[in-house]
This record gives C-alpha cells, structure tokens and sequence, in this order.
C-alpha cells in the first residue's frame, strides 16, 4: 500500500475521501480537529498546516499527498492568508525536502470566477479569480507548477466544482461532482502515470458540461455520475430563476456579487 497524507482530512471532501481511500492506501490523516474514530488503515497527526516543522514531520515516508486543507471564510485576507498560502507553500516545500513524489492539489473553479457562465473554460483559460479565495487557488497552482518545473514534483491540481451527495440547484447540473466520483478524480491523480503538471476540472459526467477539460484523460479520470439524473427534481425545487441574476451570469456564482462594487458592464 502507498502511504498517502491527506491534509483538511476532518473536512467535509476529506471525510467522503476517507470512505472511498482506506481500502486502497495507508492513509495519513492530517487536521487540526482531531478525528477519534479511525479505520484500519488510517492513521492521524494533529497539526496545522501553517507550521513547516509540522508538515515535514508528517511527509515522513509518505508517497503522496492529498492537499485538502483550506479556509473558505468570506472574511477574505485575514482568515486565509495562513492557511490558503502560507499553508499551501509549506506543503509544496515540506514535500520536496522529503522527497515526496506526487502532489495532489484541491484548486477550485474560483481561480477562473469572472468569466460570464456563456463561455466556456478550461485548463489553458489565463485566471480571473472571484475573492480572494479564488486568488489562493491561482497561488496554489502556480505553487504547483513552479515546483514541478523547478524541484521534479510530480502535480496534479482539480479545480473542484460542486461537491455534493447530490445536486440541489440548476446551477449544480452543470458543475456537480458526486462523493464516489471524487474518490475516483483523486485516485486517478495519485496513480496517473507520467505527470509533470496537470490540471483536471472536479465534476461527474454531467450533462451540461461547462468546462473544456481533455486532461481528465491524460490522469485516467472515468467520472460515471451524472447532475442529469436530478435535473426533474432539482428544477421543480430550485428553477434556473431562483439565482440571483449576477450570480447565475458567472461561473463564480455567489462568490462574484459578495462585496461587488465594480461596473457589470467591464466584465467581459
């Protein structure tokens, strides 16, 4: 078995990831909210990811790491900085000091927030964040690729859409990544063979697919849930109407019009 460390595992992606994980790897868990009940295969370590004393302690003997750990405060810089980059430095430089092999990197599809919904983007689309939790994410994935580029590690960021038991909005049919997909997305990026940077968009096989996303294919990654199968129910709930016309306008949804106080109409 590999032995993997997954960060933020106390989380609410880290603990689906557990369930589908812990027959197929060692798993390391690290939080700062300590998880009592573990499985056979798992192991824990209280830390924050902030302190790279910590982090290279942990990495010891690890194959991989799965980089969940992240704060998603609306209250921006203040909240985030530590975790978000100061944190995520930490993790790229503790595992090139011990010689960890594979990074698997939770980016978001905030990092790309202010395109207008009708375009479609992907991998090779330059940034446009939508807070400062989306700049983290473009931090995060330049992190990546300079580690890659300067010190060997091996990369893969997801941008992670929707990650849900199921779909529960009209937006959600198009962004919706499903708990057992997640398990396959994150299993793939750990086991795909030749990678030197990759950056792979986090949904199910929907229907109403709004990113271009070939490197899914390059990792091996086989999504089989589709939003589609919810689209009746879902839409009798919540109607594409029921968001805020800013909001549905963006790919970042919410994230655009907390705080906004700029001109719509230089957004384009």
């Amino acid at each position: 078995m590999k032995t993997v460390l997954m960060t933020g595992a106390a989380g609410r992606i880290g603990s689906a990831l557990r369930t589908g994980l812990a027959d197929r790897y060692a798993l390391r868990l690290l939080d700062r909210q300590v998880i009592t009940e573990l499985g056979p295969n798992e192991s824990f370590v209280a830390a924050d990811i902030a302190d790279i004393g910590a982090m290279e302690q942990a990495m010891k003997g690890v194959d991989a790491v799965i980089h969940m750990a992240a704060s998603v405060s609306p209250n921006g810089w203040d909240t985030m900085f530590e975790p978000n980059f100061i944190g995520t430095y930490n993790i790229f430089e503790a595992a090139r000091r011990q010689g960890v092999t594979r990074v698997v990197y939770a980016s978001s599809i905030h990092a790309h927030g202010f395109y207008r919904r009708d375009q479609k983007v992907g991998a090779d689309t330059p940034p446009r964040p939508d807070s400062i939790y989306g700049v983290s994410k473009v931090f995060g994935e330049a992190i990546g690729r300079l580690y890659a580029d300067k010190h060997g590690l091996e990369v893969v960021c997801l941008r992670i859409a929707s990650c849900l038991p199921r779909p529960t909005t009209a937006r959600h049919l198009a962004t919706w990544l499903s708990h057992d997909d997640c398990v396959r997305l994150v299993a793939a990026a750990i086991e795909a063979k030749n990678v030197h940077f990759e950056v792979v968009y986090g949904v199910s096989r929907n229907t109403r697919q709004i990113y271009f996303d070939p490197n899914r294919l390059r990792i091996g990654y086989q999504p089989q849930d589709n939003a589609e199968d919810f689209a009746a129910e879902v839409l009798a709930q919540s109607p594409v109407e029921a968001e805020p016309e800013m909001d549905r306008t963006f790919h970042g949804a919410f994230y655009t019009s907390r705080e906004f106080s700029g001109d719509l109409d230089q957004i384009s």
